[in-house]
């Protein structure tokens, strides 16, 4: 059979990749045209039609700008499909622009599949309704989406969780604390707190100052930041102000795992150190002013934000968000959990009931065959 999928952004071309091998192992004829990126790529065998790196347009500003590259993206998709017309078109995640093409895709009669929900329960819940017109099935990597979903009239599936899977397999393969810290010139004996500030600039520079004041209050500690791979040393520089603080690349999973607590800027890094077993403080600093939290507590919906606590339904890890995100406040928690305390303990507990609700199900491999069982 013949597929068609969009991914819009660097996540998106590591879950197309996935699934495109996954669909490959159960459909021997297989064939792919897709917006993605360099993963797809070598898993499909040749060039996406548009690179995601093309694509990547954030915030409204920005995108009425190239609003004439991105109605020109569209175009060339539409006219992809219609000439090598597919047996499906599967979408991942960016939103504004795969409702679009999921309404088109409908109008022609294409079947429609989407792999890992936009984020509507967060912001943007009227968008289930176009979900509920233009998309054949809904394939979920969050489990609380399923009610969220069947509240709303629409039933869809919990395929698995693709970090677990990763967290598992990075754990297989690390190298025991004592070689770590040997390779990477630390302390043989001093626990470690791990900075995961983000891997956008703005969020560095909001949110690693804090981390690092607050850090620096445990003399008995040693601190390392973990860099991410488009951010050049000398912003790390700027923020350090001189201290010795290593910045460790490529080696994230394992830094965080070697780490008595990490202080982890909200996102998808706050559920990997879950997964990976290290207690954490949640922080998003951003603009710190009482105001910009009234406006996005009113905009944002649910009791919680990060992954581990919409998961679990409960407060696992602690979540200091914009003027929340002080130096006090990081550092209250911070000392609870360098020590055998309550909060630490329970923060723990609370990650072994994580684990059971996401399940070890792979995500891709799930996904697959329910888009292969329906086709055929």
């Amino acid at each position: 059979m013949r597929y068609f999928i969009i991914a819009g952004e660097a996540s998106g071309d590591i879950h197309g990749s996935a699934l495109i091998d996954a669909i490959k192992d159960n459909d021997q004829e297989a064939s792919f045209d897709f917006l993605g990126g360099d993963l797809m790529a070598r898993s499909a065998g040749h060039d996406p039609l548009i690179h995601y790196r093309d694509m990547a347009f954030m915030g409204f500003i920005e995108v009425m700008k190239h609003l004439g590259s991105i109605l020109g993206f569209m175009k060339r998709a539409k006219q992809a499909m219609t000439a090598n017309r597919p047996d499906a078109l599967i979408l991942i995640d960016y939103p504004s622009f795969n409702l679009k093409m999921a309404k088109w895709a409908k109008g022609q009669g294409i079947p429609v599949f989407y792999f890992i929900s936009p984020k509507v329960w967060a912001w943007k819940e009227w968008r289930v309704k176009d979900i509920k017109r233009y998309v054949d099935r809904m394939f979920s990597i969050l489990p609380f989406e399923t009610e969220f979903y069947r509240n709303h009239g629409y039933e869809i599936e919990y395929v698995g969780n693709p970090t677990v899977k990763e967290v598992a397999t990075a754990l297989r393969d690390m190298r025991c604390d004592n070689d770590f810290r040997q390779e990477n010139r630390l302390h043989p004996t001093k626990p470690i707190i791990a900075m995961l500030p983000g891997s956008r600039l703005k969020e560095i520079r909001d949110n690693l100052p804090t981390m690092i004041a607050a850090a620096q209050l445990h003399n008995n500690c040693q601190m390392v930041i973990a860099g991410a791979p488009s951010i050049d040393d000398e912003v790390y520089s700027l923020a350090i102000k001189g201290t010795k603080i290593p910045v460790l690349r490529d080696q994230t999973f394992e830094l965080v795992h070697h780490s008595r607590v990490a202080l982890v800027t909200s996102g998808t890094a706050t559920l990997e150190t879950a997964l990976l077993g290290t207690p954490q403080v949640a922080c998003y600093r951003m603009n710190g002013s009482k105001r910009v939290y009234w406006f996005y507590s009113k905009l944002i919906k649910g009791k919680y934000v990060t992954l581990p606590n919409l998961i679990a339904d409960a407060p696992i890890i602690p979540e200091l968000l914009l003027h929340y995100c002080s130096i006090d406040n990081v550092d209250e928690h911070l000392t609870q959990l360098l020590n055998d305390s309550d909060q630490r303990r329970t923060m723990l507990e609370g990650y072994k009931k994580l684990a059971q609700i996401l399940t070890t199900n792979d995500c891709a491999t799930n996904t697959a065959k329910r888009i292969i069982e329906q086709l055929t």
